[in-house]
């Protein structure tokens, strides 16, 4: 039987049009992004990696090193005014790729699936164009207290 291709995902249109500083800020964490996690294919698959795991072949320096676009990217979400609970989830993101990248070979092989990078890209610019995002929980409203009685 042959193989049938998934239909690729798209993203929901945005609830804003990006300014266009706001469009060059996403498009520069996008573009770090594909170069730390996507830069490479394993020809015959689906994989992808890039320099992300490659610097982590180098024993304990390497994911530290792997580390520096990785805030860069959080840097240009602070930048674009990014809430708290955002960069918080991004320096998550980027402790996990870091805690476990350091772990020889395991760590190696976490690196190729997790893609801490493109995580915190899309979570860029999915704040950057108004889109709630479908995996957080819905923040509680300051005004949304029960009816007085």
């Amino acid at each position: 039987m042959p193989r049938t291709r998934r239909p690729a995902r798209t993203a929901p249109p945005p609830a804003k049009p990006l300014t266009d500083d706001d469009a060059r800020i996403a498009d520069r964490a996008d573009w770090i992004a594909q170069r730390m996690d996507n830069a490479f294919r394993i020809p015959g698959t689906r994989i992808t990696f890039g320099f992300d795991t490659i610097l982590g072949l180098v024993p304990g320096v390497g994911d530290t090193l792997a580390v520096a676009p990785s805030l860069y990217i959080v840097k240009l979400a602070h930048d674009a005014g990014a809430p708290k609970r955002l960069l918080g989830r991004m320096g998550f993101n980027i402790g996990v790729d870091w805690v476990i990248g350091l772990i020889p070979l395991l760590g190696d092989v976490f690196d190729v699936g997790y893609k801490a990078n493109l995580r915190n890209a899309v979570l860029l610019r999915t704040h950057l164009e108004g889109r709630p995002d479908p995996r957080l929980p819905p923040r509680p409203h300051a005004f949304s207290a029960a009816p007085a009685e």
